[in-house]
């Protein structure tokens, strides 16, 4: 019976270490799972904000497959259309390229069979929003993905001592040529209050930190 009870104690302690052992394993794999998520939904979302919408100022390229002589770089003119050969003029300012392609497609589908077109982006001139007043670097930024008020005064270097954070102006021209005037308190925001201030700025629009 002596003889026995060292080996039983041995048997015990190996049974507790096993089980010990798988027990820290677990938090590891739910740890990495956790980790690998919000890695994909971070993709997914940077895929989404990436679709650039073309704006009047940009260059683009547009080629026909196996129709060298349709191969046109054009600048989408400040009414934000183009114009190509046999597709005439067409609007595509406000849309991506895919887009692009698939109404040149439509049109010059009843002069070829089976016709692919390719649109490129060649130089992006058209999306841009203007930081003024008392911000580090006062300018004009140009993107391609959306651009809140808060990331927009990142882009400027953040605003000057003495400037007026809650008195901030977003100012936008509309299609009919009229303005109107967003207002943004940046102590609000930045507290994460009123978080609806913090809008997406479009191609055009001017920030005003007095």
């Amino acid at each position: 019976m002596e003889r026995r009870f060292p080996r039983l104690v041995a048997s015990c302690l190996a049974i507790v270490l096993i089980a010990t052992a798988a027990r820290a394993e677990k938090p590891h794999a739910a740890e990495a799972a956790a980790a690998a998520a919000p890695a994909a939904d971070h993709d997914a979302t940077f895929d989404a904000e990436a679709t650039y919408r073309l704006q009047p100022g940009d260059f683009v390229e547009v080629s026909v497959w196996k129709e060298d002589n349709l191969k046109k770089e054009l600048l989408v003119r400040p009414d934000g259309g183009l114009t190509f050969p046999l597709a005439g003029d067409l609007k595509v300012s406000g849309h991506t390229t895919v887009e692009v392609s698939h109404e040149l497609e439509a049109r010059l589908g009843k002069y070829f069979a089976d016709v692919t077109v390719n649109v490129a982006v060649l130089q992006i001139n058209g999306n841009q929003i203007y930081v003024v007043g008392k911000v580090n670097k006062p300018g004009v930024y140009k993107f391609d993905r959306a651009v809140d008020v808060m990331q927009a005064l990142s882009l400027a270097g953040g605003t000057m001592e003495f400037a007026g954070v809650d008195d901030i102006r977003i100012i936008r021209r509309g299609p009919d040529g009229r303005q109107v005037v967003f207002p943004f308190a940046y102590s609000d925001v930045a507290r994460g209050r009123r978080l609806e201030q913090n809008i997406v700025l479009r191609s055009g629009d001017t920030l005003v930190v007095p």
